[in-house]
């Protein structure tokens, strides 16, 4: 006999849904970013992409599946393989919400991390834009959004030159600013640093390695906090 753990009006569900061996089994997700992550190979605890670890045949009827099925059919850690390898059930608003915020992920992407090469600055987002747009760019919330990422590179190049060459910025910190300076660049670039000396006047040199489109604000956040005085070449 099938067990009932909601009433039967209409609850408006997240599912992920796997049909195997002749049976369906569903799961309610929580979080629906960090189901599509996982999907693309992160790893969770299972408690943070359901709302329960209970197996349905129909959640929205409340219809629990067979425990002996879904052992027989699924084996071990079944919950996680009918996130993985089943469909994503979405509402129509959290899928408009989830291709918006991926669709500026990639556009912040290509913007922060390539540049024109004629001009050696980022395109503007409105140029990112209307490339995607003129080569139909179709955002899959399903793939892997590194390598969509990628695709849509090589796609939009035909419209817009991009490079993601990495150039090096060797910076000269007076002593008054060096505390305060090296302490912001280490927090929000610090992978690109590959020197930092500090000197005996209690000045620091530091070499970053960056991708072009981070240059200009490298250049405003040390002219920012070092009031024009530090000194920068490339």
């Amino acid at each position: 006999m099938q067990n009932r753990t909601y009433d039967k009006e209409r609850v408006s569900f997240t599912l992920a849904r796997l049909k195997k061996g002749g049976e369906n089994f569903e799961v309610v997700i929580s979080d629906v970013d960090k189901a599509l992550a996982f999907r693309s190979g992160k790893e969770f605890n299972i408690n943070e992409l359901v709302q329960s670890q209970t197996v349905f045949e129909n959640a929205n009827k409340g219809l629990k599946a067979s425990e002996d099925k879904v052992k027989s059919v699924l084996g071990e850690s079944p919950v996680l393989k009918i996130i993985k390898d089943g469909e994503l059930h979405l509402t129509a608003d959290q899928r408009k919400k989830l291709m918006e915020t991926r669709r500026n992920r990639i556009i912040e992407y290509i913007q922060q991390n390539s540049v024109d090469p004629k001009s050696s600055l980022p395109h503007p987002r409105q140029r990112i834009e209307l490339a995607m747009d003129q080569v139909k760019v179709n955002v899959d919330i399903s793939e892997n959004i590194d390598s969509q990422i990628q695709k849509i590179i090589k796609s939009i190049r035909t419209i817009i030159p991009l490079s993601f060459d990495k150039i090096k910025m060797k910076i000269t910190i007076p002593a008054k600013f060096a505390g305060s300076t090296y302490s912001a660049l280490k927090n929000r670039y610090s992978s690109a640093i590959k020197k930092e000396d500090w000197q005996n006047d209690g000045g620091i040199y530091i070499e970053l390695e960056v991708v072009g489109g981070a240059k200009s604000d490298i250049y405003s956040l040390i002219n920012k906090l070092t009031n024009g005085e530090a000194e920068i070449n490339e």
